[in-house]
């Protein structure tokens, strides 16, 4: 079987060298290109170091290590960490988020000999941590020959590309063995990587790492007492009347209901301002200092930096971008406070969030905005409803938070 393995690595070493030519006009026409002299192993040295490697492939997986980063240099102070992304977005945000944090960012490699083996050569990890779901054949099995311990955290596999890895089992329970273990972030990942060929034992949950954030504790006063809040955040243009109008029909049931709106743009708070008008609803502006009041039915937040606190003192969310097709924003900026969370149906940037908000019950998905109003009138009219919301959001965290020092553990029985 190894040389199988080894024959295997030859030809598609062979197959990348035939396609790189495509591959590099293709990013240049897209401008993704970058970083390709540390794709093909070229980086800084760091000999005689100690090293732990993180990778994230992309945006998304790089902002959900953010915690994991700082806890492991806060467990491991004697060791260089070297921070890893394959896309170029991914590089620029690594780049702002661990510039205190990382010794070293740079590109994963190609996935081929000469890049993977010219790459381990020059930083020689300790011990290999990549984020999610990105399983490297080459790279793996180089790690192995070199007694590198490999692991995948935070581990996912979309229904999409279950059905395909089925169809692979025999090849990925061979890749499998050059892993040390995989820890995914939900039961159901558990089982599906089991299914498609890596060991049960080999195989646990560890919770999702996005879900590693935290309050920050704070006290605003919008005059919010004796009033129910619903926040509208990060909403887009084709959201505004819908949440305006939403809410008004909202106000007619309940006296006590007062809408806090944040536009994803500040542009658009001339167009709100308008619709409020339109709807006969008087509004004010955090700006100017106004606060809700019995004459202040919407207060608009069209100042920058003060949304997560916000959720803190609302008592329903709307997370916008998700109405049109931007693919919606961080739930879990409300969730953390307990917060019954309301979304459109477009939430791709953050859909495994919404899979476990929404089967917890902590957040519901809703269509247009008629269902939008159904929803929210539901959980107004009934505290027991709205109550199981709130505990919804207060398990699923219990549920998921302790991802990362779930790692850090692992990490040290590895390393100690």
């Amino acid at each position: 079987m190894k040389y199988l393995i080894k024959f295997g690595q030859k030809l598609s070493t062979l197959g990348f060298y035939i396609a790189l030519p495509f591959y590099f006009l293709e990013r240049v026409i897209h401008k993704k290109s970058g970083g390709w002299k540390e794709k093909f192993g070229n980086i800084d040295y760091l000999e005689g170091e100690k090293v732990i490697m993180l990778h994230g492939c992309s945006v998304g997986e790089i902002v959900a290590v953010e915690e994991m980063a700082k806890k492991i240099k806060s467990a491991f102070p004697e060791y260089k960490l070297v921070v890893t992304t394959s896309t170029l977005t991914g590089q620029d945000i690594a780049k702002k988020k661990f510039e205190q944090i990382a010794d070293l960012i740079t590109f994963f490699p190609f996935d081929i000999e000469p890049s993977v083996n010219k790459f381990l050569d020059r930083i020689h990890p300790s011990l290999v941590l990549i984020a999610e779901t990105e399983i490297w054949p080459c790279f793996a099995f180089f790690c192995k020959e070199r007694n590198i311990p490999l692991f995948i955290i935070n581990g996912r596999i979309s229904d999409l590309s279950y059905k395909s890895y089925r169809l692979a089992k025999p090849f990925f329970k061979e890749v499998f063995k050059n892993y040390s273990a995989i820890y995914a972030q939900s039961r159901e990942d558990v089982e599906k990587f089991i299914s498609i060929g890596n060991e049960k034992e080999k195989t646990d949950f560890m919770g999702n790492l996005k879900f590693g954030i935290t309050k920050n504790e704070t006290s605003v006063d919008v005059g919010q007492n004796d009033f129910r809040i619903l926040l509208a955040g990060s909403t887009h243009k084709p959201e505004n009347p819908i949440i305006l109008e939403t809410y008004a029909k909202l106000k007619n049931n309940f006296s006590d209901l007062k809408l806090l709106i944040a536009p994803r743009h500040l542009e658009r708070v001339s167009e709100i301002e308008n619709y409020a008008k339109n709807l006969g609803l008087k509004f004010g502006n955090r700006s100017k200092g106004d606060k809700f009041s019995e004459n202040t039915d919407v207060l608009i937040l069209d100042t920058l930096g003060e949304l997560k606190n916000m959720y803190a003192i609302s008592h329903i969310a709307f997370i916008g971008g998700s109405f049109n097709k931007t693919g919606g924003h961080n739930p879990l900026e409300a969730t953390i406070w307990e917060k019954p969370v309301f979304s459109g149906p477009n939430i791709f940037n953050f859909k495994d969030i919404y899979k476990i908000l929404t089967a917890s019950g902590a957040a519901k998905v809703v269509r247009n905005g008629e269902e939008l109003y159904n929803s929210i009138n539901a959980i107004l009219s009934d505290e027991n409803l709205y109550n199981k919301m709130k505990q919804s959001c207060a398990s699923t965290f219990e549920e998921q938070r302790g991802a990362a020092d779930f790692v850090i553990s692992k990490m040290q029985e590895v390393l100690k």
